[in-house]
């Protein structure tokens, strides 16, 4: 057994060691706007979108696991991001980003306990919400899109999100190592 493991094999953060605060703070951050921008940058050519919105699964990922790091206005910025890198109309993330972390919040008063089940389903329904929400604010800004065309997102998000928070809990695990 090394020195920087515990009994069961946790990393340990060695004494009088801190973790940055940039590490500490952007971490999430990064990963939600890296998440976001992965679909743009990946050599896939398709006539109809088939990824999962990555940003949104982190995002709520991060919420998810630790509820009070991420504060309730970062749904608006990281939407930005997510709506130029995904080509949706401006603010169309934003808002429904916003919406679903707000709702989130309400959530988490409402309810005095969740287990990962549950987690799950509250991140389906987030999913959703937004693919259902920029469906229709697309419709409104002239596409004729079917709503079929959100089946196979919704089914990659639902297959997706466990993987999702397993690497979630591993960025954290690093975050709060020195």
């Amino acid at each position: 057994m090394s020195r920087s493991t515990s009994l069961n094999n946790q990393p340990v953060p060695r004494l009088g060691r801190t973790p940055s605060r940039f590490r500490m703070r952007g971490t999430p951050i990064i990963m939600i706007m890296l998440a976001s921008m992965l679909p743009a940058l990946l050599p896939l050519i398709s006539q109809a979108p088939t990824l999962p919105p990555l940003g949104l699964l982190f995002l709520l990922s991060w919420r998810l696991l630790r509820h009070d790091m991420l504060p309730l206005w970062i749904g608006a910025p990281l939407g930005a991001v997510d709506d130029l890198m995904s080509g949706n109309p401006l603010g169309t993330a934003i808002f429904l980003w916003s919406a679903i972390m707000i709702a989130m919040e309400m959530l988490d008063d409402w309810l005095q306990w969740r287990s990962y089940w549950h987690d799950w389903l509250i991140a389906i329904l987030a999913c959703i919400v937004f693919l259902g929400g920029a469906l229709l604010i697309n419709r409104f800004s002239g596409s004729l899109a079917s709503p079929m065309l959100i089946l196979p997102q919704l089914f990659w998000s639902a297959l997706l999100y466990p993987f999702v928070v397993r690497i979630t809990v591993a960025m954290d695990r690093w975050r709060m190592m020195a």
